[in-house]
């Protein structure tokens, strides 16, 4: 079972072992910038792109009483510029994207980046349920993303021909299904199109802009600050509840920080601030100078931006970019699992890679289903993007709401920079997301529980299994045996036996549960006993280099603890002989067994732990997770499992 690596005092039996895992950098990417930026398009932008479908559609919902006026959609428009300018460009490319962890962004790499800078002195108390509850709301996005994209674009088929109105539900089913169904053969060769297609579809949608902005250009007037000042005064209350809606134009922020670790901040800059921006803004000004002049377009303005004649041409590319939108937040899910289950929040899982060169591609299967089966069953509940889009604002906000809170961590305690400033930028982004944050609870009825209900499942499932871990690794302290005093009374008078033996053990300093089992059962040692922790550091990856440390600590027994980054994955055998190895130890494939402990939990009230259910739930959870075996990569006919009873 890995551990989770946290501060420790210098004087600690395992520091020598922590100060000897270097890191690396940030990584060099070696692409050009014009690639990395084209890249950057495809993966990173994909969600904020194909707002334009729905995003306006959404804030004159007939419900806000909002009309096709100046006053209105001036306001709007005003509205949604400077959200783009002060929430996205200011708060997360110029101040959160630089809270990277060695490169690597999201809501768990930046609590690993406190956790690691701050050590004790992290505020311990919210930190951990904020980072963990944030990257909860994540995977409820990951399930409305893929449901609201596809369908608000295959809704432009009803602009074509009502006929169609039967198949949009069962239309956009097919290509969500059947876009869950390739991902097990990976998106490598495909993934090349994204950045192009991508680039295709932003450039059309500017052209649309602009021929529209050509016919009334006063629009332009509309990025006036004063516009949006007068909308609120004009409709207090309904301007206010249509803020709601306006959030619908920044979702997929937080994807420009969770995929920095891919592309750089330079590129995901360059890509927003010259591509982007630009077109995401043309196009709303464009859908505004139409809606001035043909009214009747509000429940479609999207799509009838463009004559009849060419519907059909812009169904496909905005299908092909909400399929694109799908893919990255699919893969993102299946990247920030991989986070969970390495820093000890989520069970182990089956991990395929999709890809022998690319090490980012891989495939979770369970994770993939379950998505699968939410965003099929989101489709045939809500049957209308308009239905869905309450659920779809309010997790996207709390979210940000939590980043700035964690970012502003990093900036009071880890920068250090002018205090004045930063209680400036801080009071001004918690305002915005609070604002934000207020107006979308006033859909909680309408579809807004549901991210909010699927985070708080998905937070009781990462809570309890972090939990039940360290009440586990607790118990099987309190009966094991110092490695040192075994050695010292008892190695030396027992048989050994030809060959080497692994033990993976949670502590390097006790003696684990599989070798106490082996000892009691078959009262022999291995003439070599090798003691194994997997230890995950708070950052991407760790320095191959230093990955393993080698102790002798004599009578035939060594202690290593193999070093792993959070985004890597642990394969035993490849580095436990490299590392042997290179301190002088041979350890001979078919002369080397691996011995696992295997804990059946027992949920009792009578031991202090977790509420009798959440223990339960936790033996559950266990049962379930992926064989040790099969995650560490270990030989099938190498390895002996020893079971033992444990009371949490």
């Amino acid at each position: 079972m890995p551990i989770r690596r946290t501060s420790r005092p210098m004087n600690h039996p395992a520091a020598a072992d922590s100060m000897a895992s270097p890191t690396l950098p940030q990584p060099d990417h070696g692409s050009s910038r014009a690639t990395l930026t084209l890249g950057a398009l495809g993966v990173v932008f994909g969600d904020i792109g194909t707002s334009p479908l729905y995003a306006l559609q959404a804030t004159l919902d007939p419900r806000y009483s909002l009309t096709t006026t100046i006053t209105d959609l001036y306001g709007i428009i005003s509205l949604i510029f400077w959200a783009f300018v002060f929430v996205v460009t200011v708060k997360y490319v110029f101040i959160v994207m630089r809270c990277d962890n060695r490169g690597e962004g999201g809501s768990l790499a930046l609590y690993a980046l406190i956790n690691r800078e701050l050590g004790a002195a992290a505020p311990k108390r919210w930190l951990l349920p904020a980072a963990l509850f944030a990257t909860a709301l994540f995977f409820a996005d990951a399930m409305l993303t893929p449901a609201i994209s596809v369908i608000s674009a295959v809704e432009g088929l009803g602009v074509v021909s009502s006929a169609f109105h039967p198949w949009i539900v069962w239309i956009a089913l097919a290509i969500l299904l059947g876009l869950f169904a390739i991902q097990r053969h990976g998106t490598e060769k495909v993934g090349r199109l994204f950045g192009p297609v991508m680039l295709v579809y932003f450039s059309t949608i500017a052209a649309m802009g602009i021929y529209h902005i050509a016919q009334n250009p006063a629009v332009l007037g509309a990025l006036n600050p004063l516009y949006m000042w007068g909308y609120f005064a004009a409709h207090p209350l309904f301007s206010f509840l249509s803020i709601g809606a306006i959030v619908y134009a920044v979702t997929g922020t937080e994807a420009l920080y969770a995929d920095m670790g891919h592309f750089g901040r330079r590129p995901i800059t360059m890509a927003w601030l010259v591509i982007c921006m630009p077109a995401l803004m043309l196009n709303y000004m464009g859908q505004a100078a139409m809606l001035l002049d043909h009214p009747e377009f509000v429940s479609n303005p999207f799509f009838n931006m463009v004559p009849p004649y060419l519907t059909i041409p812009l169904l496909v590319i905005a299908t092909l970019a909400t399929i694109i939108a799908s893919q990255a937040v699919i893969t993102g899910a299946f990247s920030i699992t991989q986070q969970a289950i390495q820093l000890g929040f989520l069970p182990r899982m089956r991990i395929l890679h999709t890809s022998s060169q690319a090490r980012g591609q891989i495939y979770i299967p369970a994770v993939n289903w379950a998505l699968a089966a939410m965003v099929a069953g989101l489709v045939m509940g809500f049957r209308a993007s308009s239905a869905m889009l309450p659920a779809y604002g309010l997790a996207v906000v709390a979210t940000m709401l939590i980043t700035t809170l964690m970012q502003y961590v990093v900036v009071f305690r880890i920068w250090r920079g002018p205090r004045w400033r930063a209680v400036i930028g801080f009071v001004t982004f918690v305002t915005i997301d609070t604002a934000l944050l207020a107006s979308g609870c006033a859909k909680l009825l309408e579809g807004a529980w549901f991210p909010i209900a699927v985070g708080l499942i998905i937070f009781l499932l990462m809570t309890t299994w972090s939990t039940g871990r360290r009440l586990m690794r607790e118990g099987l302290l309190e009966d094991s045996l110092p490695l040192a005093v075994f050695i010292k009374s008892t190695a030396a008078t027992i048989h050994r036996v030809r060959g080497t033996a692994v033990f993976l053990s949670a502590s390097p300093e006790v003696l684990p549960a599989a070798l106490l089992h082996n000892l009691k059962h078959n009262q022999v040692l291995h003439e070599r006993v090798v003691l194994l922790t997997v230890a995950v550091e708070e950052v991407p990856q760790v320095d191959p280099a230093a990955r393993g440390t080698v102790h002798t600590e004599g009578h035939g027994f060594y202690r290593v603890i193999l070093h792993y980054g959070f985004m890597e994955d642990v394969d035993i055998p490849r580095d436990l002989a490299a590392s042997a190895a290179e301190a002088g130890l041979t350890l001979e494939p078919l002369q080397t067994s691996y011995f696992l402990s295997r804990q059946k939990l027992i949920a009792s009230c009578a031991v202090p732990g977790m509420a009798l259910w959440r223990e339960r739930l936790f033996a559950w959870m266990l049962k379930v997770s992926e064989n040790a075996m099969d995650f560490f990569k270990l030989p099938t006919n190498r390895v002996v499992e020893l079971g033992s009873q444990l009371r949490i």
